[in-house]
């Protein structure tokens, strides 16, 4: 009989001494394992999937003023199984804090079937930077199927609301969703100072949302080429700040963590 997980893990940044970040909270569980270094927290996949029937929590909490950077050291293969798999992000970032949340791509082997949600509020003042990556099964295979929701608000308002619903190989086939492309991504950017001009090209859009925030998504047709991409969008998206006298927070710039 299939073993199925669910776990619970939970990061709390505070601000601490010296205006640096310290980590009053990191608990892993299951085959989530958290490590911290000296630019970032590291989820470290202490078992393979996750498997059909898993069931993924990660609780982030980031306190006023300070600063978080959670990052994957490998892909997620997302595996067949008994059921449905999820993933659950539920971030909350106080006022005049920083996210900086990138996991590695995940990957949607043949057979799999996983539903992945991120919520994150932000309070008014605090600012975000979000990619999330998605490789359509393993090389020479069809992919399972994936819905992807996110869900992210700022001072209350909503900043963005998305679903990527892909039940079927039709639909992860057809140009009105994916243009074939085997590969999609976004990058979420808010705070100040972002570009207010939508931009255009070949698998990339950059489009400035109603609040503080600019949504970068790519199609490619491998993972490198995603990632160029997203990097290149996301280039433009901040190309008021990077000239700007002063780098605000929430430009990626992520102040070093020590644990508590």
């Amino acid at each position: 009989m299939t073993r199925h997980y669910t776990a619970r893990a939970a990061v709390r940044a505070e601000l601490g001494a010296g205006g640096r970040t310290r980590l009053a909270t990191l608990r892993s569980d299951g085959p989530y394992a958290l490590r911290a270094a000296p630019d970032a927290v590291y989820l470290v996949g202490a078992a393979a999937g996750p498997l059909g029937g898993d069931e993924l929590h990660l609780r982030l909490d980031v306190a006023a003023g300070a600063a978080l950077a959670v990052r994957s050291v490998a892909s997620a293969l997302l595996l067949p199984g008994d059921g449905e798999s999820g993933a659950h992000v539920r971030a909350a970032v106080g006022p005049g804090g920083h996210l900086d949340l990138a996991f590695e791509p995940a990957v949607a082997a043949a057979g799999s079937h996983h539903r992945s949600v991120t919520e994150i509020a932000l309070a008014d003042g605090a600012t975000l930077r979000w990619r999330e990556e998605l490789v359509l099964g393993r090389h020479g295979e069809p992919p399972g199927r994936y819905t992807a929701r996110v869900d992210v608000t700022h001072g209350g308002d909503p900043v963005l609301r998305h679903e990527l619903r892909l039940p079927d190989r039709t639909l992860q086939a057809s140009g009105a969703v994916l243009g074939g492309a085997r590969c999609t991504g976004s990058v979420l950017l808010v705070g100040p100072g972002l570009a207010k001009e939508a931009h255009a090209a070949e698998g990339l859009a950059v489009m400035p949302l109603a609040g503080p925030g600019v949504l970068v998504t790519a199609l490619a047709a491998d993972s490198a080429a995603l990632r160029r991409r997203l990097v290149h969008g996301e280039s433009l998206a901040r190309a008021a700040v990077d000239t700007a006298e002063n780098t605000p927070a929430g430009t990626g710039q992520t102040p070093a963590v020590r644990f508590s």
